[in-house]
């Protein structure tokens, strides 16, 4: 059974801004009807109309009874009926009467089925000649949480007459009664013209840490309550109740774009929306994701800006964003790649939509949980393109959503609970019975224990966001668990006060925390026979999750020279990286003694398996062209993605895997580095594999990103070749792959040394052009050699020339049976054979832990590396 962990009581802090993933929204296989989701049938539907003496029904259908019939809903002392003929400008005869109370007052409901509720109460100060409702003042609460604090539905600032106001909240009621308590101010009054109590779907607010990204199990949401603050139809118009199965209206966005000019609005029918298998479409209509704005022509040059959204918020509370995509634009699949920045900051880096969904026009959805107080009563939603050649340059948003959560003590308005207890942190955003994300105290004790690192990163802010993507600083809601190391093989284990791992913990995004025994559970208790991987740092076993996900599971030997800090830079790296060419980190394991990374899994295995060393089939030249263009992406997004970039330091062909539809995504950031500015350089000592080092570091000691374009010139010779990198079974002047290759090119005999399977099946322009990018590569000198970017550009060329014009395979004839040989021919050979040196097969020339048949080479070639450490 998956453990779960419980949580400190959230503090939300200036900074916050956790991810949570809770899936695409929609019915299984459906695409929705006119009405944009299947039925959902309330086990609880209160619908009244207060102060009302007959039964009304809402222009959406809705019939709403009186607050008198068929249950004694109401307890109070003095009440009174309002209640006016007609009035202008209602959206329903909802708000021609009321219930006004001149002392405290409560509705109870008796529940069917405890759990998520609505509550909406409609309010209108209708003109009596008792009361002024327009200067009523009163507070509403249920036995938990306060709702409204000294609520006021008066004239405007500017004197303009009142307005009607909806108030809807989303309560979490765990008791079989809810009750609604209305409590007026000394000498006011308290009034109510409608009440809706309703069920709502379990699935609105996703509790489960199977589905939260990247922040790992938590039980931290369900504890809070909710006020919905923004609900907006993005790109479309209005959706009223009647067009939303959960009764919701969506509100039109253009009130809140920064500028329209940059936006462009866009739509289909709704009938064409896809719901992913598995996920409730009851999370949002179909009309929501039928409707969009991408980015507008704008008529500027470059397009290069975002699409900016600016919602008013209390800053005195914490909010749940949610975030509504569905790619309606694009015309193929893998066109659409865009960032998501909340509040200024990188949320979604790279968003790949048809990745993620697998299709087209098919809802997604993401969480976001933040305190708003960075942005000054504000939060800024924006979406822009990625910058880089990706494909279309553009980026949508479908719908919007802004709930504000209750803070330390059970209020959604004001800083006061039920019970008279005032809220510990103004900024801070928790339910009384939640249980999630950091406790002030403990991040407190964290910073203290590092000192002076604290001054630093307070004094240059600036720098330090510079250094780190969003998910560097998102806190995860487990982050009461704490158990990074302080050194290799030392280990803080569960230790809740160590401030080294309390800071690692809870300011960088480490994915989701696993326990050991649901990892022991997902590998058969690693199972020997589950092993699909050996490295450095450990066994990798495949892995099957509660949820039925497919995993990687990559646990750490503890004989093995990478240790710790090969562990916390792979979390630390992956963490604030995302991307369709690199493979994703979904949690972690530092549980006692052990350092467990789990991984998507790569259905297809290392590239080098396809290339030699396995009995695999042989990869045709056109999946080797695009599985090293994949592979570019991926590096070129490392050096360029971030404001400061990023140095792989280990590119090989066994770091780059294949998934089940062979995408190649790069992998292992055990040794990965920030990289410097322009210009300047990392001297760090040297790691890497051997056969791949930059000749450059490896002399200077001075890492730059044009290391990672050597290495990946070795990878598109293995491609070519098929052959390892370092094979010392083989003559000297074989040994070394990329010495050898340039040599055969420069002497005009490549094809010679080519993968046999691919005579006659490679276009001869397409494969000098590969060459050309692969010898460009190795130059002895970082200077001289491409950026990633310049590689990606010429392989993708290569692609071109060879689809252009595909060669096509030779017939062979088929071979006579040979005759057999004769005793004299038998022996000559057999002395033959004694009398030369031992011959490679290409099989055992391609192995790469085949070391039979050393010759000198060996010797000299250890000689070259001796003291230089390698992976």
């Amino acid at each position: 059974m998956r453990r779960r962990h419980r949580m400190e009581p959230l503090r939300l802090l200036p900074l916050l801004l956790v991810l949570l993933q809770c899936g695409a929204s929609a019915a299984p296989g459906g695409s929705g009807d006119d009405a944009g989701s299947r039925s959902f049938t309330p086990a609880d539907n209160f619908l009244l109309d207060c102060g009302a003496t007959t039964a009304v029904t809402m222009p959406d259908g809705r019939a709403f009874k009186t607050d008198a019939q068929s249950a004694p809903f109401l307890s109070a002392r003095d009440d009174v009926r309002a209640s006016v003929p007609a009035a202008r400008g209602l959206p329903s005869p909802l708000y021609l009467s009321a219930r006004v109370f001149s002392d405290d007052a409560t509705y109870a409901f008796q529940l069917t089925r405890p759990g998520w509720h609505w509550i909406r109460l409609h309010f209108y100060p209708v003109n009596t000649t008792q009361f002024d409702l327009t200067q009523a003042v009163f507070s509403v609460s249920t036995d938990d949480y306060v709702l409204l604090h000294s609520f006021n539905l008066g004239p405007g600032p500017d004197g303009s007459p009142p307005t009607w106001a909806l108030k809807e909240y989303l309560i979490n009621a765990t008791a079989p009664r809810l009750s609604l308590h209305f409590s007026p101010q000394r000498n006011s009054v308290a009034f109510v013209n409608g009440i809706e109590v309703v069920s709502a779907p379990d699935e609105l607010v996703s509790d489960s840490g199977a589905n939260l990204f990247p922040v790992g199990p938590c039980d931290g949401l369900s504890g809070f309550a909710y006020q919905t603050a923004y609900r907006l139809n993005v790109g479309g118009p209005q959706i009223t109740p009647a067009n939303d199965t959960l009764g919701r209206t969506w509100a039109k966005d253009t009130g809140f774009l920064q500028s329209r000019s940059a936006a462009e609005s866009v739509s289909v029918s709704p009938s064409v929306v896809q719901y992913p298998d598995g996920t409730s479409d009851l999370i949002a209509p179909n009309w929501v994701y039928a409707s969009a704005v991408k980015m507008a022509d704008a008529r500027v040059g470059a397009r290069n800006f975002n699409v900016t959204w600016n919602l008013d918020v209390d800053p005195s509370f914490g909010y749940l964003v949610r975030l509504h995509f569905c790619d309606i634009i694009s015309k193929a699949l893998n066109d659409l790649y865009f960032n998501v920045y909340v509040n200024g900051r990188m949320a979604i880096s790279g968003l790949d939509l048809s990745t993620i969904t697998t299709s087209l026009a098919a809802a997604y959805y993401k969480d976001f949980v933040l305190n708003a107080s960075l942005a000054m009563d504000r939060i800024t939603v924006q979406v822009g393109p990625m910058n880089e050649d990706t494909g279309a340059i553009d980026a949508l948003l479908n719908g919007l959503e802004v709930l504000k959560m209750s803070n330390s003590v059970g209020s959604l308005d004001g800083e006061f609970g039920v019970d008279g207890s005032r809220a510990s942190s103004a900024g801070g955003g928790s339910g009384r019975k939640a249980v999630a994300a950091v406790g002030f105290a403990m991040m407190f004790g964290a910073f203290a224990g590092l000192g002076a690192m604290v001054v630093k990163w307070y004094k240059r802010p600036q720098d330090w966001e510079k250094r780190n993507s969003f998910s560097s600083w998102l806190l995860p809601l487990h982050a009461g668990h704490s158990s990074f190391m302080t050194s290799k093989g030392s280990w803080t284990g569960s230790n809740r006060s160590g401030a080294y791992g309390n800071l690692y913990s809870s300011t960088l995004g480490l994915g989701r925390y696993f326990a050991f025994s649901e990892l022991q559970e997902a590998t058969r208790n690693f199972d020997k026979d589950a092993v699909i991987g050996v490295g450095g740092f450990g066994n990798v076993y495949l892995g099957h999750l509660e949820d039925g996900t497919t995993v990687a599971v990559k646990r750490a030997n503890p004989q093995s020279d990478q240790g710790v800090i090969e562990f916390q830079t792979e979390i630390q790296m992956l963490s604030k990286l995302r991307h369709r060419h690199l493979v994703s980190l979904i949690g972690y394991c530092d549980e006692n003694s052990e350092m467990i990374l789990v991984y998507e899994y790569m259905a297809n295995g290392p590239f080098r398996d396809h290339l030699y060393g396995k009995d695999l089939p042989p990869l045709t030249w056109k999946q080797r062209l695009e599985i090293c263009i994949g592979a570019a992406r991926g590096l070129h997004y490392l050096h360029t993605g971030s404001a400061q970039g990023i140095i792989h330091r280990d590119v090989k062909t066994t770091n780059i895997l294949l998934d089940d539809s062979f995408v190649a995504k790069v992998s292992d950031f055990g040794l990965s580095k920030d990289a410097p500015s322009m210009g300047m350089h990392v001297s760090t000592a040297v790691k890497g594999s051997f056969g791949y080092l930059d000749p450059e570091y490896f002399r200077r000691q001075q890492l730059t990103d044009k290391s990672d374009v050597y290495s990946f010139g070795v990878v598109l010779l293995e491609a070519l070749c098929a052959r390892p990198a370092i094979n010392p079974a083989l003559p000297r002047e074989q040994v070394n792959l990329g010495e050898w290759a340039m040599q055969q090119k420069r002497k005009g005999q490549l094809q010679k040394i080519i993968d046999p399977v691919l005579e006659g099946t490679i276009n001869l322009e397409s494969m000098n052009k590969f060459a050309e990018a692969a010898e460009k590569c190795l130059a002895d000198y970082g200077v001289d050699r491409p950026s990633m970017g310049d590689v990606l550009w010429n392989l993708e060329y290569a692609l071109q020339l060879h689809d252009a014009a595909p060669p096509t395979p030779p017939e062979k004839p088929a071979a006579a049976p040979p005759a057999a040989p004769s005793p004299d021919e038998h022996k000559a050979a057999a002395a033959a054979a004694a009398a030369a040196p031992p011959a490679q097969s290409p099989a055992a020339a391609h192995h790469p832990d085949d070391n039979s048949g050393s010759t000198a080479a060996a010797d000299d070639l250890i000689a070259q590396i001796a003291g230089m450490k390698g992976r």
